[in-house]
């Protein structure tokens, strides 16, 4: 009975006390207008908007009261700037921080949207520092508590979550838009610290102004910028503005000797093969301010949030530390030139978004992910999605390109009697494996006959008339390859594998009589047994007619569907209508005729 009367007394104080909230925010909202910021205004909350607050900062509370009342003062802060100073002052950061790191999503889901409503709502001094802890503090914790959690991420907190990845990075955004200032002493010498982090030189105190200034360009060259007497000038493009400068530096700083050995194996190559550490680190911050989204304001549905944001302070820094040795090393698998420079920042580009869309939850392992996404491996998706694209045709094109089949398929077996009719030198393999002697096999021009034998000379080719020897293609019983050949049979163990690759042979008269074959290529293997295949009245099974097959097809598709570019085609046949109710519209010719 005890535990009964407690049970019934906290759901009365529960039910008044949301009572309570709600008929004070209902008094509220009748009065929205009145002028903003005047004392009627925050009259009905004068007395009770600490009640709220006292919710939330309470440790032990019920989980209901706390939902709506962590609703309201969001509510609060969007609608009144005066409201808004009054939640910030009532409502502790900590422990709304804390409140992000319950089990109950729902609690999880209002705090998070409480603090984004005061983000978004507070100037930008007070983003910067909010209650005295920076958003470099505020950002990780947190968040990266619900991305680990067990349950999945809903939408709404996902929708947060890229709302606080949004405005924390779009801090950045001034850097970006702001160029270079030569006459800014500190930015220059953070741009000469990067001339004097990559080269050990001499002291340039006892040198003359001519030969400093001289010395400079020169190393100003080997870092990579385009106007080496005043690099400064490659920096006021805006985007990305002093961030490139931030990101070279925090590099240099950072990964001293991965900075130098970028530097000065760079510059001891070639001209044309030196990948310039400037130029591509200017265009990489670039790149990574366009995948970032840095300077577009959050999106209203935007739900595309990197947990790597989460789990790492100076994101854009450090991912440029990783990405600006990767753009080195594509560099070098592509062989590239300066030619190829915009050619290799498309693959970089290619390489870090289809390594953020994995979704790494840190540094490391993006690291691991993008290094392992080399030029080859990028080609290989390319051709695999372009396959897949070409496979998911709609079923009216599929059908079209099973009824060209025949017809290519023809086209082939013609290329390939043709290339009989032409004829090929072949070698002799003696007993003793000399490939001393040659001998040529054409097909006579009507197709009935198959003409060989020796010739002197390799660059020979004997008229018809000339071989002696003669087969007629309705004497050949059957054609054999590789290990089933009577000349592989008879040194059986003692041909390699490439021997057995290229070996086909034909057989005929009653007495099983054989021509042996050994093609000096796979294109002519392929070429001569799909030729007899068609002879034999058989289907061709080369990888070569495959091969063929696909790229003909291929392009008899994209010749036929070339009118039809931008036009949707249905998946299935419209409906044939029905016939009229009669053919009154219909001329009779035979009545004309008579």
């Amino acid at each position: 009975m005890h535990q009964a009367g407690k049970t019934e007394s906290a759901i009365g104080f529960k039910k008044s006390a949301v009572g309570a909230i709600i008929r004070k925010w209902k008094t509220y909202k009748t009065t929205d207008n009145l002028p903003r910021g005047s004392t009627q205004d925050l009259t009905p909350w004068g007395q009770n908007d600490h009640k709220n607050s006292d919710f939330v900062n309470a440790t032990v509370l019920d989980a209901s009261i706390q939902q709506v009342s962590l609703a309201i003062l969001e509510s609060m802060v969007l609608s009144s700037s005066s409201l808004f100073q009054q939640v910030k002052q009532e409502v502790t950061l900590e422990r709304l921080l804390s409140q992000l790191q319950v089990t109950n999503q729902q609690i999880q889901t209002k705090a998070m949207a409480l603090l984004m409503a005061l983000l978004q709502t507070a100037g930008h001094a007070d983003r910067q520092v909010q209650h005295g802890i920076s958003l470099s503090f505020l950002s990780p914790l947190p968040a990266l508590n619900i991305i680990h959690s067990s349950a999945s991420v809903g939408d709404e907190m996902a929708h947060y979550l890229y709302v606080l990845q949004s405005v924390t990075l779009n801090h950045l955004e001034s850097r970006m838009r702001m160029p270079l200032d030569s006459y800014n002493q500190d930015q220059r010498e953070i741009l000469h610290g990067l001339r004097q982090a990559a080269f050990e030189t001499e002291s340039e105190n006892s040198l003359s102004h001519e030969r400093r200034r001289s010395l400079c360009a020169k190393e100003f060259k080997k870092l990579g910028f385009s106007n080496n007497s005043n690099p400064g000038q490659d920096l006021l493009r805006a985007p990305p503005g002093l961030l490139a400068l931030d990101t070279m530096a925090h590099f240099a700083s950072r990964y001293p000797d991965a900075y130098s050995r970028f530097v000065l194996e760079n510059s001891s190559r070639e001209d044309k093969h030196e990948c310039p550490f400037a130029r591509s680190s200017i265009q990489l911050t670039l790149i990574l301010c366009e995948i970032l989204s840095i300077g577009e304001p959050p999106s209203e549905t935007g739900s595309d949030y990197h947990p790597i944001f989460f789990a790492q302070d100076q994101l854009l820094d450090e991912l440029f530390c990783i990405c600006i040795q990767l753009l080195n090393k594509t560099w070098k698998e592509m062989r590239a030139t300066q030619e190829d420079f915009d050619k290799v920042m498309q693959v970089v580009r290619e390489q870090i978004t289809r390594t953020l869309s994995s979704k790494p939850t840190s540094l490391e392992l993006f690291k691991n992910k993008v290094n392992a996404l080399n030029y080859s491996e990028i080609l290989k998706l390319r051709q695999t999605e372009r396959l897949h694209q070409e496979e998911t045709l709609a079923p009216p094109v599929l059908e079209l390109k099973e009824r060209l089949r025949p017809e290519l398929l023809e086209l082939i077996r013609q290329q390939r009697l043709n290339r009989l009719c032409q004829g090929t030198l072949f070698r002799k393999i003696s007993s003793r494996r000399r490939q001393d002697k040659l001998w040529h096999c054409r097909l006579s021009p009507n197709h009935k006959v198959l003409h060989f034998g020796d010739v002197e000379e390799e660059s020979e080719t004997p008229t018809i008339e000339s071989l002696q020897e003669k087969i007629p293609v309705a004497d050949i019983k059957a054609l054999l390859m590789g290990k089933d050949c009577p000349h592989m049979k008879e040194h059986k163990g003692k041909q390699t594998k490439e021997v057995l690759a290229l070996a086909f042979s034909v057989t005929y008269d009653v007495e099983e009589y054989s021509l042996n074959f050994i093609a000096s290529s796979r294109t002519d293997f392929c070429l001569w047994t799909d030729g007899l295949s068609v002879l034999l009245g058989r289907d061709m099974s080369s990888e070569c007619m495959r091969s063929e097959l696909e790229t003909l097809l291929s392009m008899e598709i994209k010749l036929r569907l070339l009118d039809l570019e931008n036009v949707p085609i249905p998946d299935s046949a419209p409906p044939v209508p029905k016939p009229p109710s009669n053919f009154n519209f219909c001329y009779d010719f035979s009545q004309a005729e008579q």
